[in-house]
């Protein structure tokens, strides 16, 4: 048995969990979020429970046990608490700004970046003085706010020397050294 797929789903007050065939709707203070289940895949709402069944330990079966169970997880946990992620700016003379949906960033290219953000989140910047650029972007959907930090991210990728670029608060870059001096 799969030590994820067997573990039940909690269902926090305020927040609703449908199951309508092979439709998952799950509703709360956040959002509300859809996720359609393979047809051999069980879910039900047991409860105050989300539980999710195989019919066999087909392969395929024991993959999708897993996968369901974490991403109805997932969705129970957006529309409670919401995801939220920090990414900074670093090199001179990077800066982000935005106006509404629409991230603004100067990254050292000729040209500004503009980006235009998906109407499920919410995006802010914050520039301090001495301080690296902030984004903070915050979401019900576990799935989109990483993606559009990929996105983000691939505008300018940190690199090994300097460590210039987009990188997530608390991240580590691995940093290389340069030519060695005097080196025959």
């Amino acid at each position: 048995m799969s030590r994820i797929g067997k573990l039940p789903v909690a269902i926090p007050s305020g927040v609703t969990v449908t199951v309508d065939g092979n439709e998952v709707k799950v509703k709360g203070p956040k959002g509300e979020l859809t996720q359609s289940v393979n047809p051999d895949i069980k879910v039900e709402v047991v409860d105050g429970h989300v539980q999710v069944s195989r019919p066999s330990d087909d392969k395929e079966h024991r993959a999708l046990h897993g996968l369901y169970r974490a991403l109805i997880h997932n969705m129970v946990v957006g529309v409670s608490e919401g995801y939220k992620k920090e990414m900074e700016l670093v090199g001179v003379g990077y800066r982000a700004n935005n106006s509404g949906q629409v991230l603004e960033l100067s990254l050292g290219y000729s040209h500004n970046i503009f980006f235009q953000m998906p109407k499920e989140i919410k995006v802010e910047t914050k520039s301090e003085r001495n301080k690296n650029p902030l984004i903070i972007l915050e979401s019900a959907d576990k799935q989109l706010i990483g993606q559009v930090c990929s996105k983000i991210r691939s505008f300018r990728k940190p690199e090994p020397y300097k460590g210039k670029g987009i990188k997530f608060v608390g991240e580590v870059i691995r940093r290389k050294s340069g030519k060695s001096a005097g080196a025959k």
